[in-house]
């Protein structure tokens, strides 16, 4: 999903960032998890781990150890804590390293008019955004109160490291407190994070699309220039991987505990997709507008240009042509129709959002993939593979 030169490269100025800034940052960077430049995120993910997994299996070891194999069974810590959380602070590295190309590229491309004024314009709205501490508080409060009101439907019988039976019914174990508390509450802060960053993202993208741009209607990439920005929804992957790595742990469990079927997730599987396919393609959809204008002017303009053009071939070869017809497929004139034509039809088939189909596939497989423990919950892969090979018999 993320190489190694974007997940822990040097990204450059820290005014170019979306994550270099705001309260967690500079706590990261004060205790130097976080070297200057870098994002260090083999130290976040070593860091998160241990204090939201490590601990909960030292807890168990200590305060129930018969319920250490309930704990090492139970997918859903291990797809949060194992999965979801290192894939969220490498899709960080991911993201970044996209928005750099998307500025690098800005500036390369000279797309912006008034370049320096316009860049200023972007930037300084962006950091002044990424710096608050606003943002990252309502993450916390949001955190802390999906805790409180959602912690007893983490009393599951079926779980005995996570919850003990009472006379009054189920009670959380020490275990389950520290799930509960601090565990559960890791993955979701950093999936607010996470997302709180991709709505920074879509806020640049919203301003840059109301900027006047230097687009081209018949560019070679098809988006009038602004082909490179279907490079960024691979980047909300790595968020749709974690989001739907813990939904589908979710499903498994309720299939193989609590007589769910795969079909009572039909609706809960259509919307994940459909707001995945929304969150990741909002910022593209924002240049529709400007580059559904910029196809209809080109349109115009190259149907003026061909209109003399072909004139003046139609004059020469077809109304005064006569004694030279043998000439007419060598001459310079020829191909230049024909050139023309090909740079007409570039123009008319000019898609007014910059995404291909290719870029999708990241995020196609961020969701499928996460399903397969549920979907192999309920199919029973060993029976299928048993009959398959009678059957070669």
């Amino acid at each position: 999903m993320t190489t190694r030169s974007d997940a822990n490269a040097n990204v450059g100025s820290p005014d170019i960032s979306l994550f270099r800034g705001g309260p967690l940052y500079r706590s990261l960077k004060a205790t130097k998890l976080i070297r200057p430049n870098q994002l260090d995120l083999h130290r976040q993910i070593i860091f998160t781990i241990a204090i939201g997994w490590v601990p909960l299996l030292l807890i168990i070891l200590l305060f129930q150890p018969q319920a250490s194999m309930s704990f090492l069974r139970d997918y859903r810590i291990h797809s949060r804590m194992l999965i979801a959380v290192p894939v969220l602070l490498m899709g960080q590295g991911l993201l970044e390293s996209r928005f750099c190309i998307v500025v690098e590229h800005l500036r390369n491309a000279q797309l912006l008019v008034d370049p320096d004024l316009r860049e200023n314009e972007l930037m300084v709205g962006l950091r002044r955004l990424r710096d608050s501490a606003l943002p990252e508080l309502v993450i916390l409060l949001l955190v802390g109160a999906h805790s409180y009101l959602s912690f007893s439907g983490q009393l599951d019988a079926s779980a005995p490291w996570l919850a003990t039976p009472t006379g009054a019914g189920l009670r959380l174990t020490p275990a389950g407190w520290y799930c509960v508390l601090i565990s559960a509450s890791i993955f979701q802060f950093l999936l607010g994070m996470s997302l709180w960053k991709w709505l920074l993202w879509s806020t640049f993208a919203f301003k840059l699309s109301n900027l006047r741009l230097n687009l081209l209607p018949a560019h070679p990439d098809g988006h009038g220039g602004l082909g490179f920005l279907g490079l960024t929804p691979s980047a909300f992957a790595s968020i749709a991987f974690a989001a739907s790595t813990v939904i589908g742990a979710t499903w498994r469990h309720q299939i193989l505990h609590h007589n769910a079927h795969l079909r009572g997730f039909e609706l809960p599987a259509i919307a994940l997709v459909a707001i995945v396919a929304a969150l990741a393609l909002l910022p593209l959809v924002f240049f529709v507008p400007q580059l559904s204008a910029l196809r209809r002017k080109g349109i115009l303009e190259y149907s003026i240009l061909g209109q003399i053009e072909m004139t003046e071939f139609d004059k020469k070869w077809i109304t005064h042509r006569a004694g030279r017809e043998a000439q007419v497929l060598t001459e310079i004139e020829s191909s230049n129709v024909i050139d023309f034509s090909q740079i007409y039809d570039r123009v008319k088939q000019l898609v007014p959002i910059p995404v291909e189909r290719y870029t999708l596939i990241p995020l196609a497989l961020s969701i499928v993939v996460p399903a397969l423990p549920a979907i192999l919950a309920e199919i029973p892969v060993a029976d299928v593979l048993n009959d398959l090979l009678k059957a070669l018999r």
